[in-house]
């Protein structure tokens, strides 16, 4: 029997509790506990109050995001499962730090709906956890691992950052052979971003911190790369690497512009059409949880550039085909002329209808994309 295609859209929590602030993080989240007896009542509330923007669409992934989600109570990620529509979704995604996670948590996971696991170690450094604020060790790190395997969790992300204060090439070949040898089904590693805010940040700006030079950057990619297809990583998306099969259904549906609700303080979502967000705070969000939620209205252009970004970000590329269905032959022509320029100098590969970046220009793509980006007068200008 054939089975019917029907709309998807997934639902990301976001869950602010943290046990500390680490040095690189821009991510809205609190130290403090306030509010945590009546978060899962808060997330209902909104839940129920926003079920209009996928009427019609299966949930199909359900990502419990933050923050940290791990160190929530047992109680509430129990309760938290309780009021998602958990018995429609085909993936389900926590993300735990390795200092939560103990023999019972494991447990709790491995016999609970979630059955995919998202792990943040950085790195297998201890001297580079400790600057950067972690709150684990390497060792912790595998720990943690081994028991989630343990317990018969089958489906482990981690993730890493190069490009961290005192990695040098040789340290971060280190820490990618060890972390593959654990034989993760799925691994995420990006370059340190100095986001505004963040303790790093003002480190470099009062001179205190020396950013990673490019070509070291460059290096420790290309060592990425090396490494992960030598193991047999598929690299689906820049920052992304999976074992066949084992992709993330839920950020691969960002990439193809799936709606999703964003739930929680400091959430975003999109429902096809338009873009919505939380305030990030914590108080405002127990206060008035079905009623926080900001509409950002985009104009077509920048639709069709979220499109092309998000689209460009992937192995498999972009579809001027699938540009030209969702948004009109104009913004594929004016995709696919601006693309020549950047095709001649190898920066971008056509097949077809397809564009694509290819792997090795990945490191500096954002320039590439924007170079593709069109503008509201010349989509709506004659040809």
């Amino acid at each position: 029997m054939t089975e019917t295609a029907e709309p998807r859209a997934g639902i990301y929590v976001h869950i602010p509790y943290c046990h500390s602030k680490c040095a690189y993080c821009d991510f809205y989240s609190t130290p403090a506990r306030t509010g945590i007896d009546i978060f899962v009542d808060a997330i209902r509330r909104e839940l129920d109050s926003r079920q209009h923007e996928t009427a019609g669409h299966r949930i199909a992934t359900i990502y419990l995001g933050g923050g940290t989600p791990s160190s929530l109570p047992e109680s509430q990620l129990r309760k938290l499962l309780e009021i998602l529509p958990v018995g429609e979704a085909q993936e389900i995604t926590i993300e735990v730090n390795p200092e939560d996670v103990s023999e019972r948590l494991a447990a709790f996971i491995a016999e609970s709906p979630i059955n995919r696991v998202s792990m943040g170690i950085q790195t297998l450094d201890d001297n580079q956890l400790r600057f950067i604020g972690r709150r684990h060790s390497a060792s912790d790190a595998i720990a943690a691992y081994e028991r989630l395997r343990a317990a018969g969790i089958g489906n482990i992300s981690l993730d890493l950052i190069f490009g961290l204060p005192g990695q040098t090439s040789e340290s971060w070949k280190r820490t990618l052979s060890e972390t593959l040898a654990l034989a993760p089904d799925h691994l995420s590693a990006y370059t340190l971003m100095l986001e505004e805010g963040t303790r790093l940040t003002a480190m470099v700006k009062a001179g205190k911190l020396t950013e990673t030079p490019d070509s070291e950057i460059e290096r420790m990619y290309d060592e990425l790369c090396l490494q992960t297809a030598a193991t047999g990583f598929v690299h689906y998306e820049i920052s992304n690497f999976a074992r066949t099969g084992f992709e993330s259904i839920h950020n691969s549906a960002y990439w193809d512009f799936t709606p999703y609700i964003g739930l929680g303080p400091g959430a975003h979502s999109f429902d096809g059409r338009i873009r919505r967000f939380n305030p990030s705070s914590l108080k405002k969000y127990l206060e008035t949880p079905d009623r926080v939620t900001i509409a950002e209205e985009e104009s077509t252009a920048d639709m069709i550039n979220d499109y092309i970004m998000v689209r460009l970000r992937t192995a498999r590329g972009l579809s001027l085909e699938e540009l030209a269905r969702r948004f009109g032959q104009k913004a594929a022509d004016l995709t696919a002329a601006a693309a020549g320029l950047r095709e001649a100098d190898g920066e971008l590969m056509r097949n077809g209808e397809w564009l694509r970046i290819p792997e090795r220009s990945f490191l500096v793509s954002d320039p590439i994309i924007a170079s593709l980006f069109v503008d509201q007068e010349s989509l709506t200008g004659r040809s």
